[in-house]
Formats: structure tokens, C-alpha cells, sequence
């Protein structure tokens, strides 16, 4: 087994026996442990994204997980197969898209290529690591850009397991991908409107409202 913790990652100290238990089961090429925030008291932004840790891990990897498929292990904290990781090696360090060299998103890539050589991903709630977050905006917007790049370009080179995995986790990545297109087109015929006309449209808070709503759901 091989074990990826990132640099400014600590993890508790029985974290690697309870991976190391979940990938007793010969069919889980990798597993994920619960993210949180080391300086979550930093900041208000430290705050919402120690939240928005909880929410990805104990709703989004938990639900993804009880269907047989977390689409992404996260690099903070993952362990592998290593005979596994040895039949997908080469196809890792060679990362292209459309043509061009990619190496960013490899978390997300690393568990696609899992899921396409017909192995398991898990989340474990209980192997906790703590990875120190921006506390800033600008560098959260930039690390949210490059996350989002990965997760559609991910999205677009997974799209063939979609049928082979449970049909929640088809409902999963078109929520997660269109979602925040429609949030961010929302938003924008807002503020056009708005600059426009001086009123915001009625149907903007309904449209974010109601997109909130299915995806908690």
C-alpha cells in the first residue's frame, strides 16, 4: 500500500491503520481520509472552508462512497494499492488533454484511472488529517480555479464510467458540473439586469435557491 500525504498535511495517528483496514477488501484500488482545516481559526475564510471540508467529505465522498465510487480521493490524504498503482503508472506520469501536457488535478485524475481499471473507492470518515487552507481570497480563488479546471476536465475524460457506476453518481457529477454554470450564468443576467434596469430579478434568488436545494437533496 502506499500511503500520499500532502506537505502541509498532518494526520492523526491511527489514520494509516484505518485505511490500511478499509483496503483489506481486495476490490478498493484507493481510500480517502476526512479533511479538515489545521488553521480554521484564522480567519472568517478558514472557517467557511473548514465547512465546506465537512460538507464535501461527510456528505459528497459519504454518498459517493455507499454507491461504490468516490470520484475523487483527495491528495491531502489517500492511500493506494500499490500493484494497482503499477498498472496505471504510465498512463499517470502522462497526463494529456486535449493533446497538451496536464499536471494538475492529479488526485482526481489518479482515482479516475482507479475506477476505470475496475477498482473501489472509498471514504473513511474516521482517518482524520488537518491541511493548513489559504486564509486569504485571492489565493483561495486561485486554488478553487485550478480544482475547478481538474473537475471538468476529469468529468469529461470519465464520462464512459458513468454507465458502469451506480446511477446517483451519474445524478452526482452532472449536479457538481452544472451547477455552479448555472449559478454563475444566474448571477451575471443579475447584474446585467440590475445595471440595466436598476432591479434584480425575482427569479435569480429563485433559481439559486431552488439549485441549493436539489443539490443538498
Amino acid at each position: 500500500l502506499v500511503l500520499n500525504v500532502d506537505s502541509d498535511t498532518e494526520i492523526d495517528s491511527d489514520v494509516v491503520s484505518k485505511l490500511v483496514r478499509k483496503m483489506q477488501d481486495p476490490a478498493v484500488g484507493a481510500a480517502m481520509g476526512q479533511l479538515k482545516a489545521s488553521n480554521r481559526n484564522d480567519s472568517w475564510l478558514t472557517r467557511l472552508i473548514d465547512m465546506e471540508y465537512w460538507l464535501a467529505c461527510n456528505e459528497e465522498r459519504a454518498a459517493q462512497t455507499r454507491f461504490g465510487a468516490v470520484m475523487c480521493c483527495c491528495g491531502p490524504c489517500a492511500m493506494y494499492r500499490r500493484s494497482a498503482l503499477l498498472l496505471l503508472l504510465e498512463q499517470y506520469e502522462t497526463q494529456f488533454f486535449r493533446g497538451k501536457p496536464s499536471d494538475f488535478g492529479e488526485d482526481r485524475h489518479l482515482t479516475i484511472l482507479m475506477l476505470k481499471a475496475g477498482f473501489r473507492t472509498e471514504y473513511v470518515p474516521d482517518a482524520i488529517a488537518a491541511s493548513a487552507v489559504p486564509d486569504t481570497l485571492l489565493p483561495y480563488l486561485r486554488q478553487q480555479l485550478r480544482w475547478a479546471r481538474s473537475t471538468y476536465r476529469d468529468t469529461l475524460l470519465g464520462l464512459h464510467l458513468l454507465p458502469g457506476l451506480d446511477r446517483y453518481l451519474t445524478l452526482d457529477v452532472v449536479g457538481q458540473n452544472l451547477g455552479p454554470l448555472l449559478l454563475a450564468i444566474s448571477s451575471i443576467a443579475a447584474l446585467a439586469q440590475l445595471a440595466l434596469t436598476g432591479s434584480v430579478p425575482w427569479w435569480t434568488g429563485l433559481t439559486i435557491v431552488a439549485m441549493t436545494m436539489i443539490r443538498c437533496s
